[in-house]
């Protein structure tokens, strides 16, 4: 009998004891409200609802991000959102319709042009606290 595919082995920890899946992260920032904003409203998602401390963005596969505000500096990490095409479109015409810096890669050598990588699209741009986000319309090393 084959095997499932691959996603759906990965999605439901197929072969394990128990299925091992992202619940949530937790992304730190200066203005919760902006930071949480700035994500909903590039992404095209609804607005963030409150939970304790924390500004909840839902995102379609059932992974929240939980926006914290703190004082002081912001450490930089890098989140990566998979688009549908539709998607990817509306939030490209979006970073340039509002002239955000945006590349094609993560070092930020080629401004101002999307990658091709495993015959999809990728876009980085940053977030107002700096965090690298990128957008891809196909996992890397599916192509």
């Amino acid at each position: 009998m084959p095997l499932p595919p691959l996603e759906v082995r990965r999605a439901t920890g197929y072969g394990s004891a128990m299925a091992v899946l992202l619940n949530h992260i937790i992304i730190w920032c200066s203005d919760q409200q902006r930071s949480a904003a700035f994500l909903t409203d590039m992404l095209g998602l609804p607005p963030a609802m409150p939970f304790h401390h924390f500004l909840v963005v839902e995102l379609a596969n059932q992974v929240s991000i939980d926006f914290m505000e703190k004082s002081g500096p912001v450490s930089r990490q890098h989140y990566a959102f998979l688009l549908g095409e539709g998607e990817f479109d509306a939030l490209l015409a979006r970073i340039r319709q509002r002239r955000i810096d945006h590349w094609a890669d993560p070092a930020r050598t080629m401004a101002g042009s999307i990658n091709n990588h495993d015959g999809g699209r990728g876009v980085y741009w940053e977030d107002p606290d700096g965090h690298l986000l990128e957008a891809i319309t196909r996992p890397y090393g599916r192509g």
